[in-house]
Formats: structure tokens, C-alpha cells, sequence
């Protein structure tokens, strides 16, 4: 505050003295000098004014430009699952295949950030897109969208609040393992944090049929040693003529036990709970709600700068089948293994090998499919 009241105080003697030594030079030339030297110490205020950092500015609002180029390639053994290893898609006869190779460029993602300062403290805006649209080929598509006013609102699209954002798995592949909350809803949230606690709650948009939202609550703590969250969602959802209750809670935590480990784990259980998993199962089957069970488990290593190796094993059961044309699950299983090498501090070489296994709840027959999947990608 100091710094810049004798800033302006500078100015102002600047202004002066050139005032004092211009006054006997020609009128017009003095006024033309003295509205330029004016419009100099405007434009040094206004830029003080602005607030810091950000890849560029528009007035008063800062704009910040990120995402990554990611081109993977993969290799399916046994059923072709598609760009995003869905795991569904084992055992179905026309998926069968005896290897299939397949490349895509859909992860890569390109967002924008915003931050304007107002009377309610820093007002930010998200725009973030990648290529995942529904046509099935690289096609723009909405993945967050939002306004967070100060510290505590969001409005619009983000990661629903019942997911274990902070615990998710690192994986190559897009989605991940099975048994854990996944989804991007419109969503009103509240957020407010004591120290190292953290609480949020929201109503959202729900991602099965329904007429009514989802009301969600979390609680998390965070420390550089370990991490800890539980969160609670409940909402309704519909098929036909069939309403029923939705609810469920996740409990989630990580810790690091030596230099360069990680490992987190997570658990969900809850009704009709299938629309927000990896695995989509049915919400609702036969009339009922479809209670289901879920869990991940990742290992992490750290070697030197380069290098981080992982595992991760993920899994979902449900009391009801989930059909998926031919055949029907009731039970999913992922396990990934993967590696990461950092050639620089924006460039990443990845490879992963994918092991997925669910069942057919008719016949009782297991199916697994194996895949390969190779990355390159570069962050800006």
C-alpha cells in the first residue's frame, strides 16, 4: 500500500516539473505534451489496478489457456472395447475379436480460465472441452462449464461433489477402474474450508431419468501425509412407470507411507446408483432399484524424476443384471498396470496393459478381455 502511494506521488511530481519546464513553450505543443504525459500516468495506474498473473488480459480479467495434445494407441486381445476401454463390451459375441488395433486423439482437451476481481472478491469462469463428442469421431464436446463467485460458489457443469475427485486412480486409458463415481453434472455448490477441513455441499442435475435433483454432502480433510473424504447423495430416479429412492455414500482416503508412495483407496455402496459409475450399470432393473457395491485400490511409486509406476484394481457388484444386448452383468472387475516417464516437465510417454473381466448374469460364463494401450502427451 506504501509502494504504491509514493508511486502515484512520483507521478504526480513527474507531471509537475514537466508542467513548470513547458511553460513558456507554445501552447498547443504544452497541452499536447501535458495530455500524453497525463494519459502515461493513466495508463501506469490502470495497469497496477489489474490484477497479476495469467497468460494475458481483457481489461480487468485475467485469462489463462490449458490442456494437452494426447494421441494413445491400443491393442484389444479378445473383444474390442473401443477408445475407452469400456469394460461393458467384453463377452458380447459382436465385439469378439481375435486383436484389433485402434488409435485416437479424443483425450486431448483445451480449457480456459478466467478471473475478474469485483465487490465479491474473484469472480472465475471455466470453459473446458475435449474431443469425446457424440458422433463417436473427434468431435468437440462441453466438459466443465462454470462460474465460482469468491471462495465458496459454484454454478454450472463440474465433477459432481459425490465423486472422490482427490482419490481417483491415474490411469492411461480415459475412464479408469470400475467402482468408482464418475460424472460431470450442472450443479449448484457450496464449498467452505477450516484449515486443512473441508465442506461441500450441492444440488445437481441428476445423470439418470428423473424429475427431481441430487443433493449431495462431503466432507474431507487433507494433510501432505494422508487424505480423507466420505460423501453423501440423495436423489430419485425413473424408468417407465417405476420411481424409486437414490442414495448412496463414497468413502474415500489416500496415504503416503514412504518417499514416493501413494496409496488410496476408495468405497461405494448405495440404490440405484449404476448411471454414476464407471461401470453404467441400470438404475433401476425388473421394477427395482439396483443396489450396488464398489471399491478401487491404487499403488503408486515414485523412481527419481522421471519415472512413476502404478496399479490399480477396481471393482462393482450389483444385486440386479444390467443388460448389454446378448448378455447381462451383475459383476465388473478392471485391473490396470502402468508406467510414466516425464521426457520434460510438459512432455509424458505412458504405457498401460488393461485387464477386464465381467460376467453373464444368465448363463453364470465369465468373459476377459486384455488390452495394450500406448500414450504420448504434451501439456500446455
Amino acid at each position: 500500500m506504501q509502494h504504491s502511494h509514493m508511486h502515484r506521488l512520483s507521478l504526480a511530481a513527474l507531471a509537475s516539473l514537466v508542467t513548470a519546464g513547458l511553460a513558456q513553450a507554445d501552447e498547443a505543443g504544452t497541452k499536447a505534451q501535458i495530455d500524453a504525459l497525463n494519459a502515461r500516468v493513466q495508463a501506469l495506474e490502470s495497469a497496477k489496478a489489474q490484477p497479476e498473473g495469467g497468460d494475458f488480459r481483457l481489461g480487468g480479467t485475467t485469462v489463462d489457456l490449458y490442456g494437452y495434445v494426447k494421441a494413445d494407441a491400443y491393442y484389444d486381445f479378445d473383444f474390442n472395447q473401443g477408445d475407452t476401454a469400456f469394460v461393458n463390451n467384453i463377452g458380447e459375441p459382436t465385439n469378439a475379436t481375435d486383436g484389433n488395433f485402434g488409435a485416437t486423439v479424443r483425450q486431448s482437451r483445451l480449457g480456459v480460465r478466467t478471473t475478474t476481481q469485483s465487490d465479491f472478491g474473484a469472480i472465475g469462469g471455466q470453459l473446458e472441452f475435449d474431443l469425446f463428442g457424440s458422433s463417436g469421431t473427434a468431435e468437440l464436446r462441453v466438459r466443465h462449464a462454470n462460474v465460482r463467485i469468491g471462495d465458496n460458489w459454484l454454478i454450472g457443469q463440474y465433477w459432481t461433489n459425490f465423486m472422490p475427485l482427490a482419490q481417483y486412480p491415474t490411469t492411461v486409458e480415459f475412464n479408469g477402474p470400475v467402482g468408482i463415481a464418475f460424472a460431470r453434472v450442472p450443479q449448484l455448490r457450496y464449498s467452505k474450508s477450516f484449515g486443512q477441513t473441508t465442506f461441500s455441499a450441492s444440488v445437481e442435475e441428476n445423470t439418470a431419468t428423473s424429475n427431481d435433483p441430487v443433493v449431495t454432502a462431503a466432507l474431507s480433510h487433507d494433510t501432505d501425509l494422508f487424505s480423507a473424504r466420505i460423501a453423501g447423495l440423495y436423489g430419485s430416479v425413473q424408468a417407465g412407470n417405476v420411481e424409486v429412492d437414490q442414495t448412496g455414500v463414497t468413502l474415500s482416503g489416500s496415504v503416503r507411507p514412504w518417499a514416493g508412495g501413494l496409496l488410496q483407496a476408495t468405497y461405494v455402496q448405495g440404490e440405484a446408483l449404476g448411471p454414476l459409475l464407471v461401470g453404467v450399470g441400470s438404475a433401476i432393473s425388473g421394477g427395482q432399484a439396483n443396489d450396488v457395491e464398489g471399491y478401487t485400490l491404487e499403488l503408486r511409486q515414485s523412481v527419481g524424476e522421471k519415472w512413476n509406476f502404478g496399479i490399480a484394481y477396481g471393482r462393482e457388484d450389483y444385486d440386479l443384471p444390467t443388460s448389454t444386448g446378448a448378455l447381462s452383468f451383475t459383476e465388473l472387475e478392471t485391473i490396470h498396470v502402468n508406467a510414466f516417464y516425464n521426457a520434460t516437465d510438459n512432455l509424458t510417454f505412458s504405457g498401460e496393459y488393461i485387464i477386464g473381466e465381467r460376467n453373464d448374469a444368465t448363463s453364470g460364463a465369465t468373459f476377459e478381455g486384455d488390452r495394450v494401450q500406448l500414450a504420448v502427451q504434451l501439456n500446455f
